[in-house]
């Protein structure tokens, strides 16, 4: 019984893609990097989208780990790690409703410059992510939950950038404002797309078992 079983679960076990690991590891640093520079950006600079954009990275550094970590386990544990990915980017895009709220309480006017100059690098670094994922998007839900956090950072980008051109024209935090709010449903549309996969994942493999 013990010996057939084992037989079984190896044989669900994925051969583990070494290209794919690789990228993996490249988008792990990258968005490390970029968590360090914007965090730091968006402070000095006063700006919402700015400080959502870093902890975007932040939260898709540990993505990334994990990924790592589940390569070649079975299903069900790489449906489990993208059930825990998809509530941690519900749980940031709620946290970034919040924060928003409260600068846009205080009425600071953030840095337009600032907000150009680094949400134009941050966007070079996603696209470049994004661009060595996408023949992988199409994969099991902890792949395309990869994917989809960086097309949502990318996409995010160029709302930071048309945030900052905004600002620049206005003098008002409010456009600041909307892009924080965008990118978090954002974040929040993506977490469910993602736990909708992984739990239709882990019913299936109930279902063998």
């Amino acid at each position: 019984m013990s010996d057939s079983c084992g037989d079984s679960c190896a044989s669900k076990v994925p051969v583990v893609d070494p290209q794919y690991r690789r990228i993996l590891v490249i988008a792990l640093l990258v968005n490390l990097v970029m968590f360090v520079v914007e965090i730091m950006a968006g402070s000095a600079a006063g700006s919402s989208a700015l400080l959502a954009d870093a902890l975007d990275f932040l939260g898709d550094a540990a993505n990334y780990g994990i990924s790592l970590y589940v390569l070649g386990h079975a299903m069900v544990w790489r449906a489990r790690a993208s059930l825990l990915k998809g509530l941690t980017m519900g749980l940031f895009g709620c946290w970034v409703l919040y924060a928003t709220v409260g600068r846009l309480l205080a009425g600071q006017v953030p840095e337009a410059s600032t907000m150009g100059i680094v949400g134009l690098l941050a966007l070079l670094s996603n696209v470049g992510v994004a661009l060595m994922l996408y023949r992988y998007r199409t994969g099991d839900s902890n792949m395309q939950s990869v994917w989809i956090c960086s097309r949502n950072d990318a996409i995010g980008n160029i709302a930071v950038m048309c945030a900052a051109g905004g600002v620049w024209l206005t003098a008002s935090a409010w456009p600041d404002v909307v892009v924080a709010l965008g990118m978090a449903v954002l974040a929040i549309s993506g977490a469910t797309q993602i736990i909708r996969a992984a739990l239709h994942e882990l019913r299936e493999e109930k279902d063998i078992a």
